[in-house]
């Protein structure tokens, strides 16, 4: 059997660019101010999941991008996880997914190309039970093989979520559990059990759209929101802190972490995305004593994570029922916002 994450020459999870990289990479190009255009409701200048840009008074459209080398050897599996991650800022921004093209990169001298056409499968089933379609894509021949989606959704423009509006005195839901960057580097190791595998598949594979759709049920109770992905949970929170101009505290002990994971962190299951996300928030997180090892799951390098809601306190409640009676695999309050420096997080636990 062709293990696919022999290929991946990444730290074997879905790692972006650190925010320091990405910080460092904008300050030297030069001419990116933020368009003047007022009908970009979203654009780069917060660090949200996607572009939204609004065509008329009832209609705006999301527009975003991901992709990533193999996390996972079964190519079907690789496609859906890699298809609902890409969908998932769809759902960050509180809209539904259009249409979406395939981005490919294949060593076509290395690989089989049955093997793709099962990744694309695999996409194409994610994107088909979205209620989108695809519409076409483009490939590269590349050493290591990459696959992702381009995704067009649409938001009422009035609906719009972000991850600048968060509020104090809000609290913050996580809809999925972590540690899906720990079991991914176990894989590429080959050291992760079978069962931990079937369950880190299922949680990548489970649309946000469920989450989306309790959040949206909310009005105007819930204030921000964003999806947790590469840079971890304290990452996005911080991105989300920052462009709100509010600070948080975590409660580490109230975060949904997948059983098993804590085992693999201690076996040293520690990405490399994950290492350098935890550098970058440290400069800005008050840990209070707590563990390393739960300092990186709190920084763990997530694939296809769930959503972070910022909540009126009063509406809390109802969000995390809303959440459980539409089967979100987790519905954690995990922090709560306050006023202080913007960005800046203190962890009890």
């Amino acid at each position: 059997m062709t293990r696919l994450t022999e290929y991946s020459h990444g730290a074997g999870c879905a790692c972006k660019l650190s925010p320091a990289d990405l910080r460092t990479v904008l300050g030297l190009v030069r001419g990116l101010d933020a368009p003047a255009d007022p009908d970009l409701l979203v654009g780069f200048d917060t660090a949200d999941d996607a572009a939204v840009y609004r065509l008329r008074d009832d209609l705006a459209i999301v527009v975003t991008t991901d992709f990533f080398t193999p996390i996972v050897d079964d190519p079907y599996d690789w496609g859906r996880i890699a298809a609902t991650n890409a969908l998932s800022d769809v759902y960050a921004m509180g809209g539904a997914p259009l249409l979406a093209l395939n981005l490919v990169a294949w060593p076509r001298e290395g690989l089989p190309f049955d093997l793709l056409a099962r990744v694309l499968e695999g996409g194409h089933e994610v994107v088909r039970s979205a209620g989108a379609m695809v519409g076409g894509g483009h490939s590269i021949d590349d050493a290591e093989p990459k696959f992702g989606l381009a995704v067009v959704g649409t938001v009422d423009p009035e609906r719009v979520l972000t991850n600048r509006t968060a509020r104090t005195g809000d609290v913050l839901v996580l809809t999925k559990p972590i540690g899906l960057g720990v079991i991914s580097t176990a894989v590429k190791r080959d050291e992760a059990p079978g069962a931990l595998v079937d369950e880190a598949i299922r949680v990548m594979t489970t649309l946000n759209a469920d989450a989306r759709d309790a959040a949206l049920a909310m009005g105007d109770a819930v204030h921000a929101a964003t999806d947790v992905t590469g840079f971890g949970l304290l990452g996005h929170l911080r991105e989300m802190l920052v462009a709100s101009g509010v600070a948080a505290t975590v409660d580490a002990r109230s975060v949904p972490v997948i059983d098993g994971v804590r085992e693999l962190i201690q076996c040293g299951m520690v990405a490399g995305g994950t290492q350098r996300n935890h550098a970058f928030v440290s400069e800005s997180v008050d840990w209070n004593g707590l563990e390393p090892d739960e300092q990186l799951l709190l920084a763990d390098a997530q694939t296809s994570g769930g959503l972070l809601l910022a909540v009126a306190p009063d509406a809390a409640d109802d969000l995390v029922r809303a959440l459980t009676e539409r089967g979100a695999l987790a519905a954690a309050v995990v922090a709560e916002i306050h006023a202080g420096s913007p960005g800046s997080m203190r962890v009890i636990g």
